[in-house]
């Protein structure tokens, strides 16, 4: 269902397109315009931004980078800010129903009218310069959020760092949550450099937020290279254990708070990251701790250890590299079923899919597989999938799509057990689409 229209124009009033072609026409002709998919540098996107005027999408922007825990981290934050009476945009990707996810003003979903219109604009300006797909989502971001008078935007980094679109923007804050190997086609599988990658969001001089302690020492020391001001998670500011739930540590405060709605066991440290980058954005230091506990409490992202009701329930969770799969094995193992876990597993064939399955290899009493080829031309097919997997793991079926894989777990599945769908966006996409209108779990 698509978000009612909002008014975020300087008018007041949504920006109106006069073009025919509507937004799915749009992103297809996005998808057409550059030969790759991915193409990192900054050169060709910063010379259509300037063209564009420049815009600077807010008078205060959080960049947030990292292998994993970006999209629960930007959730916090919008909630945090907006517990605070500001206007906040986000732009996040990747979106798993609608492309209009990405952009959001205020908690509402961009407009199919608004986003055309940017992308007209965008067309318009940039002549004979090729833009990736993810450019000129991230410029269409930057105009809406730049028409609509925010007080914080809120960025989150496709790929890497140093080289994404989103780095057009100098952060007023920058967060960096994780640093793990993904996506090393383009990244490379060297931690140190990766960790260098990622810390070209920080800016000499302005906050650089640090949320895991056992971060690589590489991403310290570049920031530090860089002359940001480093704030590290166990070392400026901590999450620990309360009487009630958690205590956040920092900027000279101790907060009780309440469990994060978000589950898994690294919502407190992207919590806490996101609590010290609004602590140090907005230094006035009047921030009720009952506002920051409704923050927590209210944030959400879907297919996060999303939990849909029935029997069996159904757990839908975008775990896609060897470091969130580790997340996802102590969930399961804090949170055991009555009866039995079933995988429903697909992934990218350019993932490390021997290190996704390593943590999780005695998690599941059966493996069902399904084919992503039909999804993305990086898909493999549940028979290349099962190809690659290590030997002995209890393969129960083989099937062309999610669905399929999904009736299959279903059809074995017994009273007390649970289900569990994962490996790619694209797994967590469809489970949700065939999952509309389920209750979640009580």
């Amino acid at each position: 269902m698509e978000a009612a229209p909002h008014p975020h124009a300087l008018s007041g009033t949504p920006v109106q397109s006069s073009s025919p072609r509507p937004l799915a026409g749009w992103l297809d002709h996005l998808q057409a315009i550059h030969p790759q998919g991915i193409a990192l540098g900054l050169e060709r996107v910063a010379a259509v931004w300037q063209r564009l005027g420049a815009p600077r999408p807010a008078a205060r922007v959080i960049t947030v980078g990292g292998t994993n825990g970006k999209g629960s981290t930007v959730a916090f934050l919008e909630a945090l800010l907006a517990g605070r009476g500001l206007r906040v945009g986000s732009y996040t990707s990747p979106h798993l129903l609608r492309y209009n996810e990405r952009v959001r003003i205020d908690g509402h979903e961009a407009a199919d009218a608004d986003l055309v219109a940017a992308f007209e604009r965008i067309e318009a300006a940039r002549g004979d310069i090729t833009l990736t797909w993810f450019e000129s989502g991230t410029l269409a971001a930057l105009l809406l959020f730049a028409e609509a008078g925010l007080d914080v935007a809120v960025l989150e980094v496709g790929l890497g760092g140093r080289l994404d679109a989103v780095n057009l923007i100098d952060a007023d804050v920058a967060i960096v949550t994780t640093v793990a190997r993904d996506h090393e086609d383009f990244l490379g599988n060297d931690l140190d450099g990766i960790a260098r990658e990622k810390a070209g969001i920080f800016r000499a001089g302005r906050p650089a937020v640090i949320g895991d302690a056992g971060a690589p020492a590489a991403l310290l020391e570049r920031a530090e290279e860089m002359g940001a001001q480093v704030l590290l998670a166990g070392r400026d500011f901590r999450a620990e254990a309360g009487a009630h739930g958690w205590c956040w540590h920092g900027c000279g405060r101790r907060i009780e708070l309440p469990e994060p709605a978000l589950a898994a066991p690294c919502q407190r440290a992207n919590a806490a990251a996101a609590i010290a980058a609004v602590h140090v954005l907005e230094a006035d230091g009047d921030w009720p701790e009952s506002a920051i506990a409704h923050a927590l409490v209210s944030a959400s992202v879907p297919a996060r250890l999303q939990v849909f009701g029935g029997d069996p329930p159904v757990v839908v969770d975008v775990a896609h590299n060897p470091q969130a799969a580790g997340v996802l094995a102590a969930w399961l193992a804090a949170h055991p079923p009555a009866g039995r876990n079933l995988a429903v597993f697909a992934a990218l064939g350019d993932k490390d899919i021997a290190g996704i399955v390593s943590p999780l290899r005695e998690a599941f009493a059966s493996w069902h597989l399904a084919g992503l080829d039909g999804a993305s031309t990086r898909g493999l097919p549940a028979s290349v999938l099962a190809a690659r997997l290590p030997a002995g793991l209890p393969v129960r079926s083989h099937a062309g799509d999610v669905a399929g894989a999904l009736a299959g777990a279903l059809g074995e599945a017994r009273s007390g057990d649970r289900i569990i769908a994962f490996g790619s966006f694209f797994v967590a996409a469809e489970v949700l689409a065939l999952k509309a209108g389920d209750p979640p779990a009580a």
